[in-house]
């Protein structure tokens, strides 16, 4: 499941080896006299889904690159559903790829794992698509031709600065990438995403240029210093709540129905015209196309920022994190941390913490985090310190679940527990379900692979029951 992969959009043209079509990036940077007057970048190289480990730069596992770290933690419901990725030099060199996505319902785990993979390429594909209308465009007003006007019928704005132009080009490239995930999931003939989606937070940093498109509940945001050199969380990205006035509007016009269950008033759902089900915790999402008629959409909201010498790290999480940890005390604990590499663990150790304190009853969610390092510096380790490192992650994943009291005595950031867990005001909450934890190198028994997001106590589904058909 999982295996395949879209190839609507890639180019005809052929540069692989054995006469494969590679994508629209082989078309780019030929310079006079058909030089190539780029360097090859790792979309050149991306063939088909299978090729994706052995892509350079890369990270799906729990580990560092040159500028990043991260981590995640099976929680408590069943297999881990949440997947990360950092993809350096993305489109070009310096450029970086991340993305945290958390799965939720019978096959989330698949349906995560699935647009980790195959997402990115398609944002590569439409960016450079758009950037060759848009280059075209330039050239037809030159002349005086259609200024503006596309092939597909999408307006190209050519006026403007710059800037401008790079935001227009890559926020098309979020919004077509993202269309195109979902059909290609709602298509799969093996992959049920009838009840099962994911979320997706995902961004592209491009110099000083920060772009960034989400659905669902996860989160990014970023740790910045102010003129009076204090630490400072701003959140990038909203958590896209059924409760939203926006988001409750396009559900209730959609027929859709948004209501909390009188045991957790704090957390809306989304729920069939006809039915009790499935009281989806999210108003967009990838996948859960039982609820794609009534409201639920996968539109990201899009967002374009330049960066600035204060602004020092960006963390991506998914809502285990958020459930349990305000934003302040996710820029605190990045920023104490003695060692930038375990900078992602340290946050899920934190998260791991609360949920035992504010939670005890409650089974922890599953937690991901990816810290990307602005200023492109990491720690100075040895080789084998870094495997060593890296191999111990993977080893304790399975024990960190059930964290001793001597864990919990460790010396790291004491955090003030602040009871403001997903209120209404807020618009926060729980979103991750399930499975997913085999890429972490886990092993689970067959009665743990069963979905076990709606079994025992547990504080917040993102589902609560598979809806009823005659």
């Amino acid at each position: 499941m999982g295996s395949c992969l879209s190839t609507g959009y890639q180019s005809s043209c052929h540069g692989g080896s054995n006469g494969e079509t590679v994508s629209g990036s082989c078309c780019l940077g030929i310079g006079v006299g058909g030089r190539i007057a780029r360097k090859i970048t790792f979309s050149d190289h991306i063939f088909s889904l299978q090729h994706l480990n052995s892509i350079p730069n890369r990270l799906v596992f729990n580990g560092k690159t040159r500028n990043s770290c991260i981590f995640t933690q099976q929680g408590r419901k069943g297999i881990n559903q949440d997947a990360m990725v950092v993809w350096e030099d993305f489109i070009s060199d310096g450029a970086v790829f991340c993305g945290i996505f958390d799965g939720h319902g019978p096959h989330g785990h698949v349906v995560a794992r699935k647009v980790r993979d195959v997402l990115p390429r398609k944002l590569v594909s439409f960016w450079q698509s758009s950037q060759l209308k848009h280059n075209g465009s330039d050239r037809s007003s030159c002349f005086g031709w259609g200024r503006g006007n596309s092939a597909d019928g999408e307006g190209l704005e050519t006026a403007g600065s710059e800037e401008d132009k790079s935001s227009s080009l890559w926020r098309r490239a979020f919004l077509k990438s993202y269309k195109s995930m979902d059909k290609e999931l709602k298509s799969h003939p093996k992959l049920d995403c009838f009840c099962s989606g994911s979320t997706a937070v995902t961004l592209v940093k491009q110099g000083s240029d920060l772009f960034v498109g989400s659905i669902g509940d996860s989160r990014a945001i970023l740790g910045s210093k102010d003129s009076c050199d204090s630490l400072v969380a701003t959140q990038l990205t909203v958590d896209l709540k059924p409760d939203l006035p926006r988001e409750a509007e396009r559900i209730k016009k959609c027929k859709g129905r948004v209501f909390a269950l009188q045991d957790e008033p704090e957390v809306p759902r989304v729920w069939l015209p006809f039915d009790n089900a499935p009281g989806l915790a999210m108003a967009r999402a990838f996948g859960d196309f039982c609820l794609k008629d009534y409201g639920v959409i996968s539109i990201p909201e899009f967002s374009h920022r330049l960066l600035t010498d204060y602004d020092l790290f960006i963390v991506l999480a998914s809502d285990g994190v958020w459930d349990v940890l305000s934003n302040e005390e996710v820029v605190e604990i990045v920023n104490s941390t003695s060692t930038r590499s375990s900078a992602a663990r340290m946050v899920v150790d934190a998260a791991a913490r609360e949920w035992k304190l504010k939670y005890p009853t409650s089974k922890m969610d599953d937690c991901a985090v990816i810290c990307l390092f602005l200023d492109g510096k990491m720690d100075s380790e040895s080789e084998n310190e870094e495997q060593a490192s890296s191999a111990a992650l993977q080893t304790n994943q399975m024990g960190n679940n059930t964290a001793d009291s001597d864990e919990e005595q460790r010396s790291e950031p004491s955090l003030q527990r602040n009871n403001t867990v997903r209120s209404s005001e807020e618009n926060d909450q729980i979103g991750g379900l399930s499975s997913h934890g085999e890429e972490n190198g886990e092993t689970m028994s067959a009665e743990d692979e069963n979905w076990l997001g709606l079994e025992g106590v547990t504080r917040v589904n993102s589902l609560v029951q598979l809806p009823r058909f005659s």
